[in-house]
């Protein structure tokens, strides 16, 4: 049987995976939101949390934003849109880093 993968040591029962786990491109993006979030919208929140390549997610609320990390190589932003629009959750913008454009939803 080959070792699928696995590249076992000469210590005692050490082994190393290698090439299973691929690279990440983490992308956080903000969002506006165009009206505060219920309690309802943060129970879907924590359900699209489990979304693939999704890591966190943090909610200002005192500025009425939302802030996604996620895996660029899993997941495009017209996905996380998406993924908010089907827990309807409405968004104005994307709230642009550091200097950049404004960026209509």
């Amino acid at each position: 049987m080959r070792n699928a993968g696995l590249r076992f040591s000469s210590r005692a029962n050490e082994f190393a995976v290698t090439a299973i786990i691929l690279p990440m491109t983490l992308v956080e993006i903000t969002f506006e939101l165009q009206s505060p979030l219920t309690a309802k919208q943060l129970g879907d929140l924590a359900e699209f949390a489990n979304t693939y390549g999704l890591r966190r997610f943090r909610h200002d609320e005192a500025h009425n934003l939302i802030t996604f990390e996620y895996d660029a190589s899993r997941l495009r932003q017209s996905q996380v849109v998406h993924a908010l629009a089907g827990a309807n959750i409405a968004v104005k913008r994307i709230v642009p880093q550091s200097g950049a454009e404004i960026i209509p939803a």
